[in-house]
C-alpha cells in the first residue's frame, strides 16, 4: 500500500517500539540481494501503541545506526501500525480504478472512525471479475499526525520519505518475494514485538484479515524480572531462553510459559475470528517474525493453542547475501528483527505492493 508516493532504490526503516532496523537490498538480475543492515535498541516507552514519544532519541538512534553501517541512500520507506491506522475490507459497486480514485472518500468515509480531513487514505482493489456488479476493495487509512510525526524524525535524521507503509503489508510483501505462493494455501503472518503484534492472514498471497493486537514480548520480559529480581538485560537473555549465573532455568521456563498465554491467546482469538467469518475455514500455516518469535517456546505454544503447524519465517529465503560484506552467522541470528524492514526494502515510489 502506498500512502505516499515519486523509481529509485530505498532503503527500509522500521521504526518498532524497542529497536530501529535498517535494510538495504540491491536488485539484481538474479533477484535481490542484501546490501546492508543494522539494528539499534532504543529506551522503553520512545514508541506507544505506535506514537513517537520522544522524537529526539529516534533522530539520534537512525543518524547514529546510518553512520555506523556507512549507508548513504537518503530515500526512504517507513511503515506505522497501532490504533492510529485503520485498515478495511469493503465490497463496492464495480468501477474503474480512475472511477473509485475519484470517489474513494465518499465511499470509505462510513467506515473510518475519524473526520475524513484528518487522514491519508489509499486503495487497493482485490478482485473484480468481468461482468460482476461488486468488487472487494481495501481502503487503508493513517492519521496525518501519525504520518508527520514519522516523516519529521526521518527528515530530521536526513532521510527523504518516499513510501509510508504498514506492518502488516510490509511483511506481506517479504512472505510473497520470498516463498512460493500458491492459489488455495492460506497462510497467517504474525509479527510480535515487544509491545504488538500485527497479523496478516493470506489466501493466495492476498491479504483477507490484518489485525494490530496491542500485546508483546515486553510484558514476559517484565514478568521476568518482577518474579526472579533481575535486570531487564538479563530478564531479556532468560525470555530468549539463555542463562543467568544464578538463576534456575526451569524457574524461568515455567514462568515465560505462563506469561506467553496472553500473546498466544490474542493470535488464537485473531484466527479464530478469521475462520467463523470465512467459508473456507482454515488456515494452512503460521509463519512467526518480529524479536519476541525468540522466545522460547512460542512458536511451539501457537501450534499447539491453534493445531496449525508454526514456525519462524526467514525474510531471506530468497534473496542472496553479500558474504563478503556480511557476517552469515550475525544475520540468521538477526533475521527475525528485519522481516517488516525486507518488505520496506522492496518498496518503490508510486508502486502498489
Amino acid at each position: 500500500m502506498d500512502l505516499f508516493g515519486k523509481k529509485k532504490n530505498v532503503i527500509g526503516v522500521d521504526i518498532g517500539s524497542s529497536s530501529i532496523k535498517v535494510v538495504e537490498l540491491k536488485d539484481t538480475k538474479k533477484g535481490y540481494e542484501l546490501v546492508n543492515y543494522g539494528i539499534a535498541p532504543i529506551p522503553s516507552e520512545v514508541i506507544v501503541d505506535g506514537a513517537i514519544m520522544d522524537s529526539f532519541a529516534i533522530v539520534e538512534a537512525i543518524k547514529n545506526l546510518l553512520a555506523e553501517k556507512k549507508i548513504k541512500t537518503k530515500d526512504a520507506a517507513i511503515s506505522v501500525s497501532g490504533h492510529s491506522v485503520i485498515i478495511k475490507k469493503i465490497t463496492l459497486p464495480a468501477m474503474t480504478e480512475e472511477e473509485l480514485e475519484e470517489s474513494i472518500q465518499w465511499e470509505a468515509e462510513q467506515y473510518i472512525p475519524f473526520p475524513i480531513g484528518d487522514v491519508n487514505m489509499d486503495f487497493h482493489i482485490l478482485e473484480m471479475a468481468t461482468g460482476q456488479p461488486q468488487m472487494d476493495v481495501l481502503i487503508v487509512a493513517v492519521k496525518k499526525d501519525m504520518i508527520n510525526d514519522y516523516t519529521a524524525v526521518m527528515s530530521e535524521a536526513g532521510l527523504n520519505t518516499v513510501v509510508v507503509d504498514v506492518d502488516s503489508f510490509a511483511l506481506e510483501n517479504m512472505y510473497c518475494i520470498n516463498y512460493d505462493v500458491t492459489p488455495e494455501e492460506t497462510v497467517a503472518l504474525v509479527n510480535i514485538g515487544a509491545n504488538g503484534i500485527n497479523i496478516n492472514i493470506l489466501k493466495g498471497g492476498t491479504s483477507t484479515l490484518t489485525r494490530d493486537v496491542s500485546a508483546g514480548g515486553r510484558q514476559i520480559t517484565n514478568e521476568i524480572q518482577k518474579q526472579v529480581g533481575v535486570s531487564f538485560e538479563d530478564a531479556e537473555i532468560l525470555k530468549c531462553g539463555g542463562e543467568v549465573s544464578g538463576v534456575d532455568p526451569k524457574n524461568v521456563e515455567e514462568i515465560v510459559k505462563t506469561a506467553s498465554i496472553a500473546l498466544v491467546t490474542e493470535v488464537q482469538r485473531s484466527f479464530d475470528f478469521y475462520l467463523s467469518a470465512t467459508q473456507e475455514g482454515r488456515i494452512d500455516k503460521v509463519y512467526l517474525s518480529g524479536g519476541s518469535s525468540k522466545i522460547k517456546g512460542i512458536a511451539g505454544a501457537i501450534s499447539e493453542r491453534t493445531g496449525i503447524p508454526t514456525e519462524v519465517g526467514n525474510p531471506f529465503m530468497k534473496i542472496g547475501i553479500n558474504q563478503k560484506r556480511l557476517d552469515a552467522e550475525n544475520l540468521k541470528e538477526n533475521a527475525v528483527f528485519l522481516c517488516v524492514g525486507v518488505g520496506l526494502a522492496i518498496r518503490r515510489p508510486g508502486d502498489k505492493k
